[in-house]
């Protein structure tokens, strides 16, 4: 029994028990009853109970007005009658989401968590490599060393971090993510000198600075570790589970993924290798588009050490050149997008991505802003491609490692001339130009919902929510239902949509999808809570006429579509689609104050909630 079980056992017995009961569901606000006898319930005794808001009757159902606590007083209630309700034919409808969203969600819960970080760590070893060229720092210096800790920590330590941030992801003990990722890093084994696991060599085997052998071990441990959570007894799971899933996974990681990943990483060596010798242009527009792909995957490494081995050897490299220029693509896409964006948290992230990229770190530029938006991640591709095959036409050489990002250029120079130089710069200049271009003509922060935040800026003291549906502002005065007439679920506005589309007012959490879609709740990131209801007992409609296009849960960003509905075949069905906007926290704010204006676009100021002065 959950915790609102006595207000559960009061409601049941003032709706006349549970004989009296035909059925029960719930919508995102109400408990709605069908009474054999509404004659037998005891309406003022419900309408005093501590939790319930007030009582209502409408459309044959006895409806018991909650709040925000409904799902979980309903289970109480659906115990104490002993009946099996459901809410509102909730397996009727399935939220439909495109592997490419489901992909770019995971991806976002991952690596979002680490990006001030990782831009941080960036520009930091920019900042390093500035301090020793000019001399004011030698590497040598203990200071130096200590930075340069600091600087490369993160990177070299990411199957730690990523494997905290992807157990949170998915449903897993954060920490123990955390400690398989440390594993995939642990010194001794990467020191041995001789050992083998499964018949296969795991000795010298080093993951550091990886990506995908975390990732993909932790999508395997998490449900084992969810069904050993069910089986393992309470009293000994908190430190069995765990040391099973280490047991388990670690070896896994070694034995099996690690080397998978491994293994593609040679075959790709030998690939790119060969058709090098094929055709240098060829190579160059290939390996252009698809370094960045590599990186991400961590299946670059092999061919890294390919490309290094000549110059280790005292001679030029043909192969590095050929994708130099994937670092300024993604600089160069950074740099407009921070140049045309309006979101002030978009432009927090891609400033210092583009300086980090501007010395060589790309990761915060790829994980941060433009894998998220898979399109510009493309474009960068692209432009490297264009570059590559530039670098492939004209054969350049690089002749020694001078450093990353724009000190790179420096290892071009060569006793015979300049030439490589001149045409390693017209390949970034390529790069940057069909990258850089692209992105300005198809950057708009509306495709991604990258918009900049109203909060606070506009008007001293107060948050202000942009309006979720297109269409005439009514005061909700006008809304026959008196739970949002009387402003007992909070003060707000109503609107009667113009277009059939509801867009996230803010940047926030998608916090409540009902099954039928035809209410949600928003939390802002400044914390207010937005309970958006499309037309009045549309909950009847089970779903039909509306189409969810995010879930429960989700990071949503404003001017994202959220939901669809179809306003004529609704009104058709004999209901209303005035939609109530409600801030359900309005308890904890001095007021919530609604625009004096009809018309509104999502574009529109519909709500003022003023801070109460501390």
């Amino acid at each position: 029994m959950g915790k609102y079980e006595n207000l559960a056992k009061q409601i049941v017995k003032n709706v006349g028990g549970k004989n009296n009961i035909m059925s029960l569901t719930h919508c995102v606000t109400r408990l709605r009853f069908q009474l054999k006898d509404e004659t037998k319930a005891n309406d003022e005794a419900i309408r005093r109970l501590d939790g319930v808001v007030t009582l209502m009757k409408s459309a044959g159902q006895y409806q018991v007005v909650i709040g925000n606590q409904v799902p979980d007083v309903y289970k109480d209630v659906c115990e104490v009658a002993g009946i099996s309700g459901t809410s509102i034919n909730k397996n009727s409808t399935k939220e439909k989401r495109t592997f490419g969203a489901i992909v770019l969600d995971y991806m976002s819960g991952i690596f979002n968590p680490v990006l001030g970080v990782l831009c941080a760590s960036g520009m930091l070893q920019g900042i390093l490599t500035i301090l020793t060229m000019t001399g004011l720092l030698q590497s040598t210096d203990t200071l130096y060393l200590l930075l340069n800790a600091a600087g490369k920590a993160l990177f070299y330590f990411f199957p730690v971090i990523l494997g905290y941030s992807t157990a949170a992801k998915f449903a897993m003990n954060p920490m123990l993510g955390g400690v398989l990722g440390a594993a995939l890093v642990y010194p001794d084994i990467q020191n041995l000198e001789s050992a083998s696991l499964f018949g296969i060599n795991v000795s010298g085997v080093s993951y550091a600075s990886t990506v995908i052998p975390i990732i993909l071990l932790i999508i395997i441990a998490a449900p084992v570790e969810r069904w050993l959570d069910k089986v393992i007894p309470t009293v000994i799971k908190t430190f069995v589970v765990p040391m099973l899933i280490l047991m388990i996974f670690v070896p896994l990681g070694y034995g099996i993924i690690g080397p998978v990943a491994n293994t593609l990483s040679n075959g790709l060596t030998v690939l790119i290798s060969n058709i090098y010798n094929i055709s240098p242009i060829l190579c160059g527009l290939i390996l252009g588009a698809s370094w960045q792909v590599l990186v991400v995957f961590g299946i670059h490494n092999a061919l890294m050490m390919l490309m290094l081995v000549d110059l280790m050897s005292g001679n030029p490299s043909y192969f590095l050149p050929l994708m130099g220029g994937t670092i300024y693509a993604q600089i160069a896409v950074v740099f407009v997008i921070w140049l045309k964006t309006k979101d002030r948290k978009l432009k927090s992230v891609t400033l210092p991505a583009f300086i980090s990229g501007v010395f060589g770190v790309t990761e915060p530029a790829i994980y941060g802003v433009t894998l998220p938006r898979i399109k510009y991640f493309i474009i960068s591709c692209i432009g490297a491609a264009a570059g590559g095959l530039y670098a492939g036409i004209t054969n350049i050489a690089l002749y020694k490692m001078t450093g990353l990002g724009i000190f790179a250029l420096a290892g071009y120079l060569s006793d015979s001339g300049t030439g490589d130089l001149i045409n390693a710069i017209i390949s970034i200049l390529i790069t940057i130009a069909v990258a850089g271009i692209a992105t300005f003509i198809l950057y708009s922060d509306e495709e991604y919902g990258d918009r900049e935040e109203e909060y606070g800026n506009r008007e001293e003291g107060k948050l202000i929510i942009k309006s979720p549906i297109k269409g005439q502002a009514v005061p909700l005065s006008e809304v026959e239902d008196s739970a949002f007439s009387q402003n007992l679920l909070g003060k707000g506005m109503a609107i009667i949509p113009s277009v059939g589309k509801v867009v996230a007012p803010c940047n926030g959490v998608l916090t409540t999808m009902f099954p039928t879609y035809h209410a949600l709740g928003i939390t802002s990131d400044e914390g207010v809570e937005i309970l958006i209801h499309i037309g009045m007992d549309t909950v009847q409609l089970e779903g039909k006429h509306f189409n969810a296009l995010a879930k429960q849960g989700d990071i949503i960003r404003k001017g994202q579509v959220l939901v669809e509905f179809d306003i004529n075949a609704i009104e058709k069905e004999g209901y209303s689609v005035l939609s109530p906007i409600i801030i359900t926290n309005t308890d904890q704010y001095n007021d919530v104050v609604g625009v004096d204006r009809s018309e509104v676009s999502n574009d529109d100021i519909l709500l003022y909630c003023e801070r109460r002065l501390v």
